[in-house]
């Protein structure tokens, strides 16, 4: 965790450790946050979307200084001015941000314009959703992560969008595919027109896990795909690899790799700029 404030002031100093050659995520600021973009996403001309990073809040201590939680022992005070941060800085309407309530499940909300508000300026009247869904202009899909993985969709044929958080028991789930699944049912979406991303997490050479992830995953996955997606290390441990895993399990539903983005980012390595 980080200690001390991190401010406006060093949005120029930012020295990514980035995994592999090839600089998928694209740094942007704006209004005094930095966020993190996918070309695809953003070249689409469709949508907005970012992924925060710990500039350009007013959180002090340990949550400085973009914290969107007030899980961590922050004031409301402080991520709701976050969030108003976040949201000018992305273009979009704060009184329109809809926010999930994440418990490690497969199950995806369709917001609607109903919806607006949800978590942030009014009272959520749902939880147990990880993942949210809309074809709603205007409503903005928001979820929350440490080192789980994002899951970015855009659908550019029926104009819709979703949003997913998978840790190792959501990935497990397949929640890329019940999302995607979810989507289709709601709005026709079919996989290979889709836009997809997995946005910044924890890397397979910081996540270390033990047996029973382990058997939980070979129990998803044929022999053949293992490793790709684990190293075993002995003594029942393992190097798991939540960005292969879930990139297989978007492949295997259907998204073109051409469509999909995979990070290049991980918030192990990247704690000092990532919560």
């Amino acid at each position: 965790m980080l200690n001390e404030a991190v401010g406006p002031a060093d949005i120029e100093k930012i020295l990514w450790n980035r995994r592999g050659s090839h600089m998928v995520l694209q740094e942007r600021q704006a209004e005094g946050v930095t966020y993190l973009v996918y070309s695809h996403l953003e070249e689409s001309g469709l949508v907005r979307h970012g992924f925060s990073t710990r500039l350009g809040g007013v959180s002090e201590g340990c949550c400085a200084s973009m914290n969107l939680s007030v899980r961590d022992g922050d004031t409301q005070e402080n991520v709701t001015e976050n969030y108003r941060r976040m949201a000018l800085a992305l273009g979009v309407d704060p009184e329109r941000l809809v926010l999930s309530a994440q418990t490690h499940t497969t199950n995806v909300r369709r917001v609607t314009e109903a919806d607006a508000g949800k978590g942030y300026l009014r009272e959520q009247d749902y939880t147990d959703v990880d993942g949210l869904i809309t074809d709603v202009p205007g409503l903005t899909l928001v979820t929350h992560f440490a080192d789980c993985v994002p899951l970015f969709f855009l659908d550019p044929v029926h104009r819709a969008i979703g949003l997913s958080h998978s840790g190792w028991r959501g990935t497990v789930g397949k929640m890329g595919q019940v999302t995607l699944h979810a989507m289709n049912e709601a709005f026709g979406t079919h996989p290979e027109d889709v836009l997809a991303a997995i946005g910044p997490s924890i890397c397979r050479d910081c996540y270390e896990v033990s047996e029973d992830v382990a058997e939980a995953f070979r129990s998803i996955f044929p022999e053949d795909v293992w490793p790709e997606i684990m190293d075993e290390k002995g003594g029942g441990k393992y190097q798991l690899d939540l960005w292969a895993a879930n990139r297989r399990i978007l492949l295997d539903a259907g998204v073109q790799e051409k469509n999909l983005q995979v990070t290049d980012l991980c918030t192990s390595c990247n704690a000092r700029w990532l919560f």
